[in-house]
């Protein structure tokens, strides 16, 4: 990741509504490891270069946070409410995961064990695409200390900023089946035509 590229990720996220009413508001997610993540930040930056409304396509924003003391689901769910009701006024809803208990569930949802994250960023570096496998958050403690407008972004892009920029899907099979990555990109190929999508066996 250069800085250039730093740069221009950090840009295009100050123009999104969806996600600097978040970052502008990060000292109220309070959650330990936490980063803004995956789709809503690879769908910001398709929007932003196909010269689209900021919320087409988005469905969700992703916070995910790593809190390996308490695995509860009880503990999850009431984040993601508390989470939920501060960004209510939002169009789009706040999903909350701790990435410390995702191998509790995995096999059941999707047919295979995984072993334990040992970090956020360790599961973003899973996640299904390597435009997708990112996460941000302020550099600084929040818009308090820095101002909404000149708050720098930490970034985690375990691919890079290459193909997300470059606006190209390719799949990162550390983790996911064929049948998912081919189910998210027949629903973005819909909805950003303009996306180069790398096929599963190049």
């Amino acid at each position: 990741m250069t800085r250039h590229q730093h740069m221009e990720l950090q840009a295009i996220i100050r123009k999104s509504p969806l996600l600097t009413a978040v970052l502008d508001h990060w000292n109220h997610v309070a959650l330990p490891d936490a980063w803004l993540a995956a789709g809503a930040i690879a769908q910001t930056v398709w929007n932003h270069a196909f010269a689209m409304p900021p919320t087409h396509g988005i469905g969700d924003i992703d916070i995910v946070y790593f809190d390996g003391d308490d695995l509860s689901e009880e503990a999850e769910a009431g984040h993601a409410v508390r989470i939920g009701s501060l960004f209510a006024a939002l169009p789009v809803r706040i999903d909350v995961k701790n990435e410390a208990r995702v191998h509790l569930w995995y096999e059941e949802k999707f047919g295979r064990p995984i072993r334990p994250y040992a970090s956020t960023p360790a599961a973003i570096a899973t996640f299904p695409t390597t435009a997708t496998a990112i996460g941000i958050r302020p550099s600084h403690d929040g818009p308090e200390v820095c101002g909404p407008e000149t708050c720098g972004l930490e970034i985690c892009a375990p691919f890079g900023l290459a193909d997300l920029l470059s606006l190209v899907v390719r799949a990162n099979k550390s983790q996911i089946t064929r049948e998912i990555f081919e189910r998210k990109v027949n629903r973005w190929r819909a909805l950003w035509p303009g996306l180069t999508i790398e096929r599963w066996d190049r």
